[in-house]
């Protein structure tokens, strides 16, 4: 294994936690243990630190979190493959911490994957039948990064199959291998995709980290419906080698957490340049510098200048509300808003995007299925699979983006290159970068996404509206954070710069979390109307 560059240290500074013992669910913990159902990395860190459990007790008591929460109670389908390695893997961190050899803050952590991420002893297969029996034989680059730095890599997450690019019609969460994943919300309300497994078992505390993907929103939806934070980093800053891809032009790991400083501290550990993806060599030229975040300081919203992207709302009367009580939050601890603060090339970069996505997927795919080591190679195999197996993998959903996709041309075609440059273009320096210059902003912010919609395998997804859209199609960083709910569905407000500027966006996130404390615990209800 190639050696990996040193992780940069991240302060965490959160003072007032306290161990308490859980009794709940029933089995899933020992008096021992924090309670796990508010139990972050900071609590869990300090509690290994000073010998009141061990991380084999902790990934113990998380695996029987799964057990009672996620395989059985109202069955949350969201850990599609537990790591058969967890166990021994905490056992030699401790050993190593027995040892007085720590690795960094995530030593003896869990962290929960998507299934598109490789990682060796576990299945990766984007949710398809096709792949249920594919182990790749190395660490995607991520990976590696998280094992050098002493995270236990507790097992995969279910996800919206084929990371939500197989049908317009589709159904998020639902995978062949893994099925519907449910929200812990209210149980048939959609979890958003397609990293729909990473946001439901953080919201759900079964595992205090999940790593998603998104090339559209899928992180940013799913955290923000099942009420979690989530970061959406610059393209480039985590590596993609060894992740089930789309297009990449567009995507990105990123990490999910119940605060910013959990998550602030996975991205921490994930990024990082490696040359197998050109994207990642600018990386370590802006390196995420030490953040001190501490519980209750929302200092670092005074005088912060942030603009509102009025024209990404209006698509949910209440969610306008939440973002209105979150405008007057952030102008209380100091922010200064610009209101509108609007894109000048709004509702301008969708259309080449998806063709930027159509002509990328084929190529970043099969190149993935070769290197892998994937008993399929092909698109055109992909799609035949999907025909003999139709019972099961077109049983809700048909596959017409994989058959566009499949019939575009090189990426040589003027078509390509021209919706690329337009693309990145109008969404960047003629979009997010024009809006911040304009008004001399440190972020714009908008509404994440509606609350989450029922359930519809027949229909597909009911999107009402979204503000994430601009970052992800620039390649710029984005970050959500809860605001609010509507009946006790999580809302999420999102904050948006320019690239490489995730620092300014963290602290910015956190200090809006302090200042806001809105964060909805999963109540697990069967059904919103009874």
């Amino acid at each position: 294994m190639r050696a990996l560059r040193p992780i940069i240290p991240l302060l965490l500074m959160l003072s007032g936690c306290t161990a308490e013992q859980s009794a709940d669910p029933p089995g899933s913990a020992t008096p021992a243990l924090p309670d796990l159902a508010d139990a972050g990395v900071t609590m869990i860190a300090s509690g290994l630190a000073e010998g009141r459990f061990t991380s084999e007790q902790i990934v113990q008591g998380y695996l029987g979190r799964i057990d009672a929460l996620d395989r059985a109670g109202p069955r949350l389908s969201a850990v599609i493959e537990v790591n058969p390695d967890a166990l021994d893997d905490a056992r030699r961190l401790d050993a190593e911490r027995a040892q007085g050899r720590l690795r960094g803050p995530l030593h003896g952590i869990p962290v929960l994957l998507k299934d598109n991420i490789d990682a060796t002893g576990m299945v990766n297969s984007a949710g398809s039948l096709a792949l249920a029996e594919h182990r790749p034989e190395r660490d995607a680059h991520l990976v590696q990064r998280l094992r050098a730095a002493g995270a236990v890599i507790l097992g995969k997450t279910n996800l919206s199959e084929w990371a939500n690019f197989r049908s317009t019609r589709s159904a998020s969460g639902w995978s062949a291998r893994g099925g519907q994943t449910r929200n812990p919300h209210v149980l048939d309300r959609s979890p958003c995709g397609s990293s729909a497994g990473s946001a439901v078992a953080v919201a759900a505390s079964l595992a205090p980290l999940g790593v998603g993907t998104e090339t559209n929103g899928s992180i940013i939806c799913p955290a923000a419906v099942n009420g979690v934070v989530g970061i959406k980093p610059t393209v480039g800053r985590i590596s993609r080698h060894g992740i089930i891809p789309i297009s990449p032009s567009q995507d990105t790991a990123g990490p999910m957490a119940t605060t910013v400083a959990d998550a602030a501290a996975l991205l921490v550990a994930m990024a990082g340049s490696e040359p197998a993806d050109p994207a990642s060599a600018p990386a370590d030229q802006h390196p995420l510098a030490s953040l001190t975040l501490t519980v209750g300081d929302s200092s670092a919203l005074r005088g912060a200048r942030i603009g509102v992207m009025r024209r990404a709302m209006g698509f949910h009367s209440g969610v306008d509300d939440i973002i209105e009580r979150a405008i007057r939050t952030l102008r209380e601890a100091g922010a200064e808003i610009i209101d509108p603060a609007n894109l000048p090339t709004h509702g301008q970069f969708g259309a080449p995007s998806f063709q930027v996505l159509l002509y990328e997927f084929r190529p970043a795919l099969e190149a993935w299925l070769k290197t892998s080591g994937a008993p399929v190679r092909t698109l055109d195999a992909l799609i035949a699979f999907n025909v003999r197996e139709s019972r099961t993998e077109l049983r809700w959903f048909g596959q017409e983006l994989f058959e566009r996709a499949a019939g575009m041309g090189p990426l040589s075609e003027e078509a390509y290159l021209q919706a690329h440059a337009d693309a990145r273009r109008l969404a960047g320096p003629e979009g997010i970068d024009a809006a911040l210059a304009e008004h001399r902003l440190d972020a714009l912010l908008a509404p994440a996404v509606a609350p989450a919609w029922p359930v519809d395998p027949v229909n597909g997804d009911h999107f009402l509206g979204a503000g994430y859209g601009a970052a992800a199609v620039a390649g710029y960083p984005s970050i959500t954070v809860p605001a609010g709910d509507i009946e006790r569905l999580p809302v999420g407000i999102v904050f948006m710069a320019g690239a490489w500027s995730e620092p300014t966006l963290i602290r910015i996130a956190h200090a809006f979390e302090q200042a806001a404390e809105v964060r909805l615990k999963p109540s697990f209800r069967p059904t919103l109307v009874e």
